[in-house]
């Protein structure tokens, strides 16, 4: 009897005793790509905006293209990214085909599709998502 009591008292014990996990190795950063490499050069120094769907376009400025990473456009001191819901459909030997829905403003609505430039056969379509804006962080003083 009292041999059962400790047998229970120890099974007891060890459901009350916090789990004890073994300590996983953390995982290692993947290495950036060639795209977000020169993106991240793009963007030094710069701090994200709240996205926003739409941009204004006018006056007109080429879309960058930056392969398998973003399409980025230049607006002033702002630089807006997006960054697509495909990115491994962004390819710069590729050339943009852009149905806008407005004369003024570049939306996430939009319809972008892809031609090679070699052939101009049709080599694929970009999903817009919101534009995220970087600009230079304010001077303090």
């Amino acid at each position: 009897m009292i041999k059962r009591l400790a047998l229970s008292a120890a099974a007891f014990g060890l459901l009350a005793a916090p789990a004890v996990q073994a300590e996983e190795p953390a995982e290692q950063p993947a290495e950036m790509t060639k795209g977000e490499k020169r993106l991240a050069k793009m963007l030094e120094g710069r701090v994200a905006g709240e996205p926003e769907r739409c941009i204004r376009t006018i006056p007109s400025r080429s879309l960058v293209q930056i392969d398998d990473t973003a399409l980025v456009y230049r607006a002033g001191k702002t630089i807006w990214v997006n960054y697509t819901k495909t990115p491994d459909a962004i390819d710069d030997f590729d050339y943009l085909v852009i149905r806008k829905f407005s004369a003024s403003q570049l939306c996430r609505t939009d319809q972008v599709e892809t031609y090679s430039r070699a052939g101009h056969f049709f080599s694929g379509v970009i999903f817009l998502d919101d534009f995220v804006p970087y600009r230079l962080p304010d001077a303090e003083g």
